[in-house]
């Protein structure tokens, strides 16, 4: 039996990081400890372009635009959709969801689900450097590691 796991070595690689401005308070703490990731992955800061968009929604079509150029490995996508009084909630956090996963397979890069979805502020914040963790850390881990895996099957 042969058994392929991708490694957390993030030497050489290109990634192109996609933001919401939306609840900047939690990503921008998203984008910090995704980029600290990367270098402590052994990636260069040099390699990593980032790209803000106004809110979640708008994410799948900039990693879409991204996706095509054939300049980076591997795609990350950040964001905050934090549950209102409203449905909205609901059909952002499942549209890009959506969205982010279809850029995926259609365009076969691997891209990094790093959305907080979370029913209040504090969850969120929580969730991008407190009391659970970074999610853009760990979006960063899985985006390097599939890359690593593909590699492997190519």
């Amino acid at each position: 039996m042969k058994v392929y796991k991708g490694q957390l070595d993030a030497q050489g690689l290109r990634i192109g990081i996609v933001v919401s401005g939306f609840n900047e308070v939690v990503t921008t703490r998203l984008l910090d400890g995704a980029v600290d990731e990367f270098k402590k992955l052994g990636g260069s800061e040099d390699d990593i372009e980032v790209f803000w968009v106004p809110g979640s929604f708008e994410i799948p079509l900039v990693l879409k635009k991204l996706a095509t150029t054939g300049k980076y490995d591997g795609l990350v996508a950040l964001g905050a959709v934090v549950r209102g009084e409203t449905p909205h909630f609901d059909f952002v956090a499942s549209e890009t969801t959506k969205g982010i996963a279809k850029v995926m397979l259609d365009e076969k890069i691997p891209v990094a689900f790093g959305i907080i979805t979370a029913d209040a502020l504090d969850q969120a914040i929580d969730r991008a450097g407190g009391k659970t963790g970074n999610k853009g850390r760990q979006a960063v881990q899985a985006v390097v590691e599939t890359i690593r895996v593909i590699e492997n099957i190519e």
